[in-house]
């Protein structure tokens, strides 16, 4: 069972930065793709990125293509979302999602905006930027 906390969220102005954490316990890090989701209020949770277990594939959502980053580092257990450039529209609640690294055809997978994909969320940490 993997447990995910997210850190690093907090009020910031448009055009600011933040860069969130996502910290994993409970399992071998690298056995699991990683995902950061968002949630603004009354709207779906929305897929922002993912990350595959060794950090050679990262997918971003075009919303934050040009203006976010994602990254991992397996010998500290932690995933990062650095953000740049940040609009209102990015306010919202920010989830990071883990999944049990899988292959299909021989080879790796890695899950993106299907949330049904991945095994293990965090409780969020919001972020909200004002214009």
């Amino acid at each position: 069972q993997v447990q995910l906390v997210e850190s690093g969220g907090g009020l910031v102005q448009a055009g600011g930065s933040l860069r969130l954490s996502c910290a994993a316990s409970g399992g071998t890090f690298s056995y699991y793709d990683m995902g950061w989701f968002r949630q603004a209020p009354g709207k779906e949770r929305e897929f922002v990125s993912a990350i595959s277990w060794s950090g050679g594939t990262t997918e971003l959502a075009d919303s934050v293509k040009g203006r976010f980053t994602v990254s991992r580092d397996n010998d500290k257990n932690t995933m990062y979302l650095q953000m740049n450039s940040l609009k209102a529209e990015d306010t919202a609640a920010y989830y990071c999602a883990a999944a049990r690294r899988s292959q299909t055809g021989g080879h790796w997978y890695t899950p993106t905006s299907n949330p049904h994909e991945w095994h293990y969320w965090g409780q969020g940490t919001q972020v909200t930027v004002s214009s």
